[in-house]
């Protein structure tokens, strides 16, 4: 668990961490470099969730391995399910990451809402729902391994 006051944000208690893999973890359906090594460190505070729609079919193999649970979602209603799937673990205790519009409304719902704007672009739409927007995985990540660096990016 990860715990920390952010004044004018609130108390957040985060046990999970949602993500999405294409554009997120990985680039043209490969894992980035360094990913591995993060999500390992941040498996020690949180479980850790990847739910995709498994654009080139990788998901599986490039996670393998890794103290990740993977959720491949059907071709249908994205959006929504991922919205669903962080409401089903308890919205307030979760962290969410992705970039693409399918992450719209998981960014919106969770504690915390992190989008990307990596090689593959990021969605504006998920940018307008996130509560931080970055430009790399593993700063994204190093915000939750830092919680102080999450007090400076939304105190108020």
């Amino acid at each position: 668990m990860i715990e920390v006051n952010i004044p004018g944000f609130g108390d957040l208690q985060l046990f999970h961490l949602v993500l999405d893999y294409n554009g997120t973890l990985a680039l043209d359906g490969t894992r980035l470099p360094g990913v591995a090594e993060a999500l390992a460190a941040l498996s020690r505070d949180l479980q850790i969730h990847v739910v995709t729609a498994d654009t080139y079919g990788l998901a599986a193999s490039q996670l393998a391995g890794l103290p990740v649970k993977l959720t491949i979602l059907p071709a249908g209603a994205q959006a929504d399910a991922k919205r669903d799937f962080v409401t089903a673990l308890g919205a307030a205790s979760v962290a969410a990451i992705g970039n693409g519009r399918n992450d719209r409304k998981m960014l919106d719902a969770a504690a915390i809402g992190i989008a990307l704007i990596q090689k593959e672009g990021g969605a504006a739409v998920a940018a307008a729902n996130a509560d931080i927007l970055s430009f790399d995985i593993l700063d994204a990540l190093a915000l939750l391994g830092n919680p102080k660096r999450l007090v400076a990016t939304l105190r108020s």
